[in-house]
């Protein structure tokens, strides 16, 4: 039987998706055909509002057409380039152009092809950085509960999603996790960065004292959890965690797969907070979704170590195939021009206001237990329905979907992410289709 949009179970069967319900998902598909601008199209005509950027990743909208020209003329004139022992000019460029963006002295650029290989990449180099040092005792790597790095080993290791880790019983060894910060009996309802919670950096102390700082690495976190439900950090976190780290030598990676190219109004989460880490991951936005691409932002002191012996000594053995592979770096070139003239992280910034003012009108809204934002991220949580977890969230999904609005879904809340060029009347549409169905939701 064809539902919609005109595929049978059976033409759906082959592929396994990702992070998905497979089983329920194909009895009730959630198929997009087209996309431009603010919108998608779903596969049966409709026009659906993107309130989540596609994944968190088309900051700058959907078919840019600077952007689709920029991959369309590097696709006829050099559609694949190694990077091994080899280079092609805009490679250079681009991490030039990154490397201005970026704050403080995080002046070299290592180009990966996703998020995932981001932060495998950047706890890579962050071990290897220390060997190069004399430091080889230190292995350890630090992450945080509820945390989402990616889903290589590493990434999963050093994540503190349960979900993500159960399945997979050979994680990296060596890796403890900080509490998370979500306090929502202190900050439940917070506007932007909570009030209370900044002296759970100090719990960086407590594995210190377990484990000796000549044993640890590196610490990675988000500086704005994304996928466990949009959780800012509490009011001075982020530089307390910094000065732990540089009291005890250890490297503080930030994962701004998420948070970097706009999304808090600014280039970096980094920037906007005024922290300068060792390490910077990216990945989605850098494109804004056109093409896979990540990098990693490494500060020069930590370039300049491997920078050392004969020349013809290769430093780090690392990399991938599709490493600045040059229909991505088109991309991102395009997409850096786009962001600049169009001024979309400013605007942004502007909207910041305007955008947390709509999504906490929903404060009294059936079912919400706890709204957060930062910038142009907000999380609305829900009451879960017993003995059902997480039903509820995408039952608003799927009907959020039906009424012509995309949001997401992750765990017990909905959260929202839009591109950066929505305007206030996009706002107001994406908040006022999630009132109306919460207010019907059981």
């Amino acid at each position: 039987m064809r539902n919609e949009t005109g595929l049978t179970a059976a033409d759906m069967e082959s592929f396994w998706m990702p992070f998905t319900a497979n089983r329920r998902f194909k009895q009730r598909p959630r198929l997009l055909s087209k996309a431009a601008g603010m919108y998608y199209e779903s596969a049966d005509g409709r026009r659906i509002l993107d309130g989540v950027a596609g994944l968190w990743c088309c900051n700058a909208g959907h078919g840019h057409p600077r952007i689709v020209e920029a991959i369309g003329q590097s696709a006829a004139a050099l559609d694949y380039a190694p990077t091994f022992q080899m280079g092609h000019p805009r490679a250079y460029e681009l991490a030039d152009r990154l490397a201005a963006l970026a704050p403080g002295d995080l002046d070299h650029v290592f180009f990966t092809c996703s998020g995932s290989e981001s932060v495998d990449t950047a706890l890579k180099i962050a071990l290897a950085y220390h060997r190069q040092r004399g430091e080889a005792g230190r292995t350890r790597l630090i992450g945080r509960e509820r945390a989402y790095h990616g889903v290589g080993f590493g990434g999963i290791s050093v994540g503190g999603i349960a979900a993500n880790r159960k399945q997979f019983a050979a994680l990296l060894p060596g890796c403890d996790h900080l509490r998370h910060t979500h306090d929502p009996v202190r900050n439940a309802f917070s506007r932007g960065l909570p009030a209370h919670g900044a002296e759970l950096a100090d719990d960086l102390e407590r594995l210190v004292a377990l484990h000796d700082a000549s044993t640890i690495a590196a610490v990675i976190v988000e500086p704005v959890s994304g996928s466990t439900g949009v959780l800012p950090p509490p009011k001075g976190y982020l530089e307390r965690l910094r000065a732990i780290c540089d009291r005890h030598g250890i490297l503080l990676i930030f994962d701004e797969v998420i948070t970097a190219f706009g999304r808090l109004g600014g280039a970096f989460a980094a920037a906007v907070f005024g922290v300068v880490p060792d390490l910077i991951t990216t990945a989605k936005g850098l494109t804004s979704g056109s093409v896979p691409m990540g990098a990693v932002l490494v500060r020069k002191g930590i370039y300049e170590a491997f920078m050392h012996g004969p020349e013809q000594s290769i430093e780090l053995f690392h990399g991938y195939t599709y490493s600045a592979h040059p229909l991505a770096v088109a991309a991102g070139i395009a997409t850096l021009d786009v962001y600049r003239d169009e001024r979309l992280f400013e605007r942004a910034a502007e909207l910041a206001l305007y955008f947390e003012n709509a999504v906490h009108s929903l404060a009294t809204a059936p079912h919400v237990v706890d709204i957060r934002n930062c910038g142009l991220m907000a999380g609305i949580e829900l009451e879960p329905r017993p003995g059902q977890p997480t039903v509820r969230a995408m039952e608003v999904l799927q009907r959020c979907f039906e009424a012509g609005v995309l949001i997401r879904a992750t765990g017990e809340t909905l959260a929202l992410s839009p591109p950066l060029i929505i305007a206030e009347r996009d706002i107001d549409t994406l908040v006022g289709v999630i009132a109306e169905v919460l207010a019907t939701t059981a």
